[in-house]
């Protein structure tokens, strides 16, 4: 045998053993790597077509990859339709495969199951009580409440009706409607305390208010001394679905206050549109 034969044998023979099944994992965890990057950017993509179409240029800068790597998800997801050629030429668009997933999952989804930890939170959070409400006939409909632990005593409003014109929850949801859909609730407004609106013009102009700027309050309008906010929650086809509300005695929500409890209302409604498949801000 060879001296260069004797030298190769000598190497083999001294080989770290554990060498090849390192290199092997090392290949396999760079393969998984790669992988969820791409799984990754290709739930990116579809976050940045859910804002409006775009281009593969557009696509490639947001992600930070070349064209070609764009190039290649916008292919795949295409081939599961998920996404589909917009009428843009070179542009791109969600694919009607996101609707049929986004159908199956909103037909499991119970508003009240996702809502519960939320509102517990920002009950907690607050020290309020909480409800969360949705529009049915004529009435804001009070479907779970959630109360903090510190609270002495409060009322509980789950399953009752109350009217869509004196609390902050129903003046959300009729403000959530399209305008022209809102005349049949604004007749025969009863006056619960001389701050209820009856009026239906000056109620009418007031959910215009609440439309533009997203949120609602009532001051003594259901009953004397009771505050309340309420925000909207969307579900998955960005559909106003029910209205967040916190609500406690006007002492407690003063001006110094109510910024505070406006902003939490509002993040903890996110919170729920986002378990309801609610895409955007």
């Amino acid at each position: 045998m060879s001296n260069e034969s004797h030298a190769k044998g000598a190497a083999s023979a001294g080989k770290d053993p554990t060498e090849d099944t390192r290199r092997s994992s090392q290949g396999r965890e760079s393969g998984t790597t790669g992988g969820v990057q791409s799984v990754d950017r290709a739930v990116r993509v579809l976050k940045i077509l859910a804002a409006g179409d775009a281009g593969v240029t557009e696509v490639a800068e947001q992600l930070g990859v070349h064209k070609s790597t764009a190039f290649r998800l916008l292919a795949a997801l295409e081939e599961h339709d998920l996404v589909r050629q917009a009428q843009a030429r070179g542009h791109y668009a969600l694919g009607f495969g996101i609707q049929r997933l986004a159908s199956s999952v909103s037909g499991q989804i119970d508003l009240v199951r996702e809502a519960r930890s939320p509102m517990e939170d920002l009950a907690e959070a607050l020290g309020e009580t909480v409800n969360i409400a949705v529009l049915r006939e004529t009435y804001a409909v009070n479907m779970s409440q959630a109360i903090s632990r510190s609270a002495v005593a409060a009322h509980n409003w789950t399953g009752e009706l109350t009217p869509r014109h004196a609390t902050a929850s129903g003046k959300m949801l009729l403000a959530a409607l399209r305008e022209q859909d809102r005349g049949p609730y604004l007749h025969d407004l009863e006056a619960y305390t001389p701050q209820t609106l009856t009026d239906p013009q000056v109620l009418a102009k007031q959910l215009r208010e609440i439309a533009a700027r997203g949120w609602a309050e009532t001051h003594d309008e259901l009953e004397i001394g009771l505050h309340a906010v309420a925000v909207p929650v969307r579900d998955h086809t960005d559909t106003v679905v029910a209205a967040l509300s916190v609500s406690g005695p006007t002492y407690r929500f003063g001006e110094d206050r109510f910024p505070e409890i406006l902003s939490q209302t509002i993040e903890a409604a996110q919170v729920v549109s986002t378990r309801l498949g609610h895409f955007g801000g």
